[in-house]
């Protein structure tokens, strides 16, 4: 593929497009279930499915990942998910809709139905070694963060507490390659999450360099495209849809990237000290708009917005599209 070369644009970039009041912060919209007086220990994603039901992962054991109808009333658990989806999505394909997802601790990839039967497991020991990092023992570990599928249903997962290598895998979970990582030309800090970005021909990857506080293009064959946004509020999250792509920064706002890496709305901008890139914010302090810490996001089909908090007691955003 031929190398793009891509403009760069800073958070202080003018807005264009689109602005924050397309969006509105709506108030109290989840409504919990009886007995269950906060979401739970949020470090975690977010995502819709095709019937509008937001899912919403927490480190609870007994409700791991909730599951709340379009117009936020709790539905359900989803069985036996773990406790330790850092970031998941949920894909329609040919023969259903399912959960993807890998697991911050448990070392592994998993698939699932929407009702948690477990259809794929891709473990740790498919990635070849060389791209692991070891412990003070000698012993490989990844620490997974993220991931995305390709419309052809190759696998996108991110080792982004440990390597910040990209680990491709096809929709057998059979390891193709992994590319990425510290050292030039990528140079990666924290490459937290990622997503397909299927906005352009052909299909690449777009991702959060979150410590350099940067977004960024990668090809699907692992060559370094370029920089898409930067001097952002350290991008933890990100996904797209239609025109857009959706960047949550840990550090207090919500970003729209247009195409061509310019922000198009800002939501959720918090500037009070002390409150944004923490998950002890105490509801107390909570102001509806204002976001403290996103570590997840996504779109329904309207294009309303839903954010993820990192929070210890649990926390979600939505944005209503005006």
């Amino acid at each position: 593929m031929k190398k793009t070369t891509l403009a760069l644009f800073t958070a202080a970039a003018l807005v264009s497009s689109a602005v924050a009041a397309d969006w509105k912060a709506t108030a109290d919209w989840i409504k919990l279930p009886e007995g269950r007086p906060q979401l739970g220990n949020m470090h975690g994603d977010i995502a819709v499915s095709s019937k509008g039901e937001v899912f919403v992962s927490t480190q609870d054991p007994k409700a791991a990942v909730q599951v709340y109808s379009a117009d936020g009333k709790f539905v359900r658990n989803v069985a036996d998910a773990p406790s330790d989806f850092h970031g998941f999505i949920i894909k329609k394909e040919a023969d259903g809709e399912f959960i993807y997802g890998p697991r911050l601790g448990g070392q592994t990839i998993l698939k699932l139905t929407l009702d948690g039967k477990k259809v794929m497991t891709i473990l740790a020991s498919a990635i070849p070694e060389e791209f692991k990092n070891k412990d003070k023992d000698g012993k490989s570990f990844v620490r997974l963060t993220g991931m995305d599928v390709a419309p052809n249903g190759d696998l996108y997962v991110v080792d982004g507490y440990s390597t910040s290598y990209i680990h491709r895998f096809d929709k057998t979970g059979k390891h193709i390659k992994s590319f990425g990582g510290k050292k030039a030309p990528y140079n990666f800090t924290t490459l937290h999450k990622i997503a397909v970005d299927t906005r352009f021909t052909p299909i690449r990857i777009i991702a959060c360099d979150r410590e350099a506080m940067r977004v960024v293009h990668v090809s699907i064959d692992g060559e370094f495209l370029g920089v898409v946004a930067k001097d952002l509020l350290a991008p933890a999250a990100i996904t797209v849809q239609g025109d857009y792509a959706l960047v949550g920064e840990i550090r207090g706002a919500v970003s729209v990237l247009d195409k061509e890496g310019k922000i198009v709305a800002r939501l959720g901008l918090n500037t009070e000290k002390g409150e944004t890139g923490t998950n002890a914010t105490p509801p107390a302090k909570w102001r509806l708009g204002f976001v403290t810490a996103p570590h997840g996001v996504a779109f329904n089909a309207k294009g309303d917005v839903f954010v993820a908090e990192y929070s210890t007691a649990g926390r979600v955003h939505r944005f209503d599209k005006q």
